[in-house]
């Protein structure tokens, strides 16, 4: 395996029953061998706008602005992912590839200067020790592909996992219409 899948979709397989991570999409945000770190992106928590938690962020939320669950872990923090492809490195909070990276909703818009493009904000994040993720990935837990540059922000985050699976082509793409209750016809 390589030293890092930082930047990577990881992408449940049906394997996964854990409510928490059935059918997502996980964007990694940094991975090494302590661990690794990411957001759900295909998990909106319908009714919590961001509006109603972060007034000052609301107009630039994407489609949908509401907050997503980014995972099981520090629920009650928020993060947020944008684009910026003119913002200097210590702007971003957490680089996670060109352009995109993850800033500190507590500083405000203004403290961005108007750099910050598509943004998406998460309640809490998806993690795992050293060697944990590898641990899941040899055991068929998810598959790993790579990111396009829309998929932090889809405009139909619930058909993400679908979708991602269907791109990829041959044996991958059969996953996509995986029923969702396979023991029932």
């Amino acid at each position: 395996m390589p030293d890092s899948f930082a930047g990577r979709l990881l992408v449940a397989t049906p394997n996964i029953e854990d409510p928490n991570f059935w059918r997502t999409v996980v964007l990694l945000c940094a991975h090494d061998q302590e661990g690794a770190f990411g957001l759900v992106l295909n998990h909106p928590m319908n009714g919590e706008t961001v509006p109603s938690h972060l007034p000052e962020w609301g107009g630039h939320a994407v489609e949908p602005p509401v907050l997503f669950r980014g995972g099981p872990v520090s629920t009650s923090s928020v993060f947020a992912m944008a684009t910026g492809e003119d913002m200097p490195v210590d702007r971003w909070g957490l680089r996670i590839a060109p352009g995109l990276g993850l800033v500190d909703p507590g500083r405000g818009p203004d403290a961005f200067e108007g750099r910050l493009g598509r943004m998406r904000f998460f309640a809490g994040y998806a993690g795992w020790g050293g060697g944990q993720l590898e641990g899941e990935i040899e055991s068929h837990g998810w598959f790993i592909v790579d990111a396009l540059p829309d998929d932090p922000f889809a405009p139909a985050p619930t058909e993400l996992w679908r979708e991602v699976l269907r791109r990829q082509g041959g044996e991958l793409a059969r996953f996509a219409t995986h029923p969702t209750q396979p023991g029932v016809n």
